[in-house]
């Protein structure tokens, strides 16, 4: 399975694959990172729908998450990615907003990794 991880902060990159470093070594998820929304469009255009997921941060500069999940939900459709939003701020316009837009989940930071790979394996 591809994740295309999404947020502004650089160490969430090592954080990925510290806390799934099993899940990457045995082939079962392989993490895809993108610092921003823009770079997210790219990185989407480079592996075209090879995307099962999306966890996309809301909270970052330039294009916003939300932004980012209404280009997402409104592009691609065939397979449509599932996107789940991670935010600081478990807010509930913030959520409102991203179950408008299409997100399948929500989880707040810290993310709970023990939850976030309980909720992966029912998407396996």
């Amino acid at each position: 399975m591809k994740i295309l991880v999404v947020d502004d902060e650089q160490d969430v990159k090592a954080l990925f694959e510290q806390r799934f470093r099993r899940e990457i070594r045995n082939e079962e998820m392989q993490f895809i990172f993108a610092f921003s929304g823009e770079e997210a469009l790219e990185r989407l255009k480079e592996i075209r729908h090879e995307a099962v997921l999306i966890l996309s941060d809301i909270n970052m500069p330039g294009m916003t998450g939300l932004e980012l999940l209404e280009t997402i939900k409104s592009t691609y459709h065939e397979p449509p990615p599932m996107v789940m939003m991670i935010t600081a701020y478990g807010d509930e316009d913030n959520y409102n907003s991203a179950k408008e837009l299409g997100a399948e989940d929500f989880l707040t930071k810290p993310v709970d990794f023990k939850l976030l790979k309980e909720k992966l394996k029912t998407i396996i």
